[in-house]
């Protein structure tokens, strides 16, 4: 099987911390064969002086996660508001971006009942998650920013979620529907997802509950707070009345109490905030 690519896609979710820190991650794309299952991986590996500590925040997608690290080993639910993790010494930590389908398959039940929580791995009906972690572990060993290391880590997880392979046809449809969601900011209604697929509404919802713990609303408001976070992190300071015009909100006003009740912060107080470095 060949090596997973690596790749440095532009991370809109990824709101890095107040002063502008975000540890170098590294990225792989999943190999063809599951890429039903995973949309990426990606391992940050840190150093921070004694002392120090940095708060990472992420306007989560509407997805599981499966991370592993040196320390702790966790399948995460989707997060319906900010996501933080706080770093201090060194380390590392192996993290897998499932597709909308994959949560129900490695958790073994309806992912509502995962939404803003975070379990043991070894809690996962769907796969071995004692074996995996030593395997992740084991790849990784004492240096994490070995490109062999991080390959055969990632590789590991592959191997683990692909005997979850098939999809199931409902998870290739969720799939497909979050991925117009997310792709097409013309979506602006969920009127708009359900005759796109030709589905009903309330079909919709109860897929979704089920599927990604979340509901449609959801993720066309987040979609535009990551359109957002994309524009107010740019080198020049954006117009927010025209940030919120572009993103289809009704005034200024919708927007920044959307954005405040999600990330604690303004609009214009996350503009303001140092770039990353």
């Amino acid at each position: 099987m060949p090596p997973n690519r690596r790749i440095d896609p532009t991370e809109r979710a990824h709101l890095r911390d107040a002063a502008g820190y975000s540890p170098p991650i590294h990225r792989f794309a999943p190999t063809p064969e599951v890429a039903d299952l995973v949309r990426r991986y990606w391992m940050p590996v840190w150093a921070l002086p004694e002392g120090t500590r940095s708060v990472q925040r992420v306007l989560q997608y509407p997805v599981c996660l499966i991370v592993v690290s040196h320390e702790y080993a966790l399948l995460v639910g989707p997060s319906s508001g900010l996501s933080t993790q706080e770093l201090a010494g060194e380390g590392w930590a192996l993290g897998t971006m499932l597709q909308p389908a994959a949560g129900s398959l490695v958790w073994g039940d309806s992912v509502d009942t995962l939404t803003d929580r975070a379990v043991p791995l070894t809690d996962a009906r769907g796969l071995d998650g004692a074996a995996l972690i030593d395997a992740i572990r084991d790849a990784v060993g004492a240096d994490p920013l070995a490109p062999d290391g991080q390959q055969r880590a990632v590789t590991a997880v592959e191997a683990a979620l692909s005997l979850l392979l098939p999809v199931d046809e409902e998870g290739l449809l969720v799939n497909a529907v979050v991925e117009h969601v997310e792709g097409d900011s013309g979506v602006q209604r969920v009127g708009q997802v359900c005759e796109k697929f030709a589905i009903g509404e309330r079909t919709l919802q109860r897929m979704t509950q089920r599927r990604i713990g979340l509901s449609p609303k959801w993720l066309i408001q987040r979609r535009r707070l990551h359109e957002a976070a994309e524009r107010l992190a740019g080198e020049e300071r954006p117009d927010l009345a025209r940030v919120a015009a572009d993103l289809g909100y009704a005034d200024q006003a919708h927007f920044g109490r959307d954005f405040r009740t999600v990330t604690g912060l303004t609009p214009g107080e996350y503009a303001a905030e140092p770039r990353p470095r």
